[in-house]
């Protein structure tokens, strides 16, 4: 896999993507990628620190509309270009780095999804507030129960996989809400290789966490869909 495309969706990241960005760049240099900034009707400078980067691997998408994670995560896959892709949130909280340990696992094990992981129970270096700590714990504990343990972190935001996953049975994807990683492993039954690599995540110090109650139960609610769809499948 020489190739692959970096989707990162924001939504008021201005002060973080003027340090990511250039991050990237550092760490994967000599590497064929492509950067795609989905910014969610950001409020903030972030289009304008945007303007500032010229590469020609880089590409910037505003998208007009109500506010949706999964949404922007989709108009990312959409324009992508490569077979692989790489999906990571513009806080500063999922380490570049850490690319090089997907592109590593992918050669090695040849899975159709890399999963960062965090252990929300055991590690205490988790860099989480007790509200997100709280609802990533519960909602961990309702996809092992109802949906069944594809991954240990099936909420994780940093994640790589084939595109064909997304193209082959993207009709059967719920297409909104706040998690796709969740939408992709458990889509209708499909049968894929799912391998958990185990990362560390910084602590956000820019810019306020998205997550709120309204997601929690947003959240919960897909959750329930997918089961009831797994059950008539």
């Amino acid at each position: 896999m020489d190739k692959f495309s970096i989707i990162i969706p924001v939504h008021n990241e201005a002060k973080n993507l003027k340090i990511l960005i250039p991050k990237i760049y550092r760490e994967l240099k000599n590497r064929k990628f492509e950067i795609i900034i989905v910014d969610d009707s950001s409020t903030d400078a972030t289009s304008k620190v945007l303007k500032k980067f010229k590469k020609k691997n880089f590409h910037h998408i505003i998208r007009k509309d109500k506010r949706d994670l999964s949404k922007s995560c989709i108009l990312g896959f959409k324009k992508s270009r490569y077979n692989y892709i790489v999906v990571m949130d513009g806080d500063l909280q999922h380490k570049p780095s850490n690319i090089k340990k997907f592109l590593n696992t992918f050669r090695k094990t040849r899975p159709d999804i890399i999963v960062g992981t965090r252990d929300l129970f055991k590690d205490k270096k988790h860099n989480l507030n007790i509200f997100r700590l709280f609802a990533s714990r519960i909602l961990i504990l309702i996809v092992k129960l109802l949906l069944g343990s594809k991954t240990s972190d099936p909420m994780s935001g940093f994640f790589m996989f084939k595109k064909k996953i997304f193209t082959k049975y993207q009709k059967r994807l719920v297409k909104k809400g706040y998690k796709i990683l969740l939408d992709l492993l458990y889509n209708n039954n499909q049968k894929i290789k799912v391998v958990d690599v185990k990362i560390n995540f910084d602590s956000r110090t820019k810019g306020k966490s998205k997550m709120s109650v309204k997601i929690l139960f947003y959240l919960i609610y897909m959750i329930f869909a997918k089961f009831f769809i797994k059950i008539k499948a």
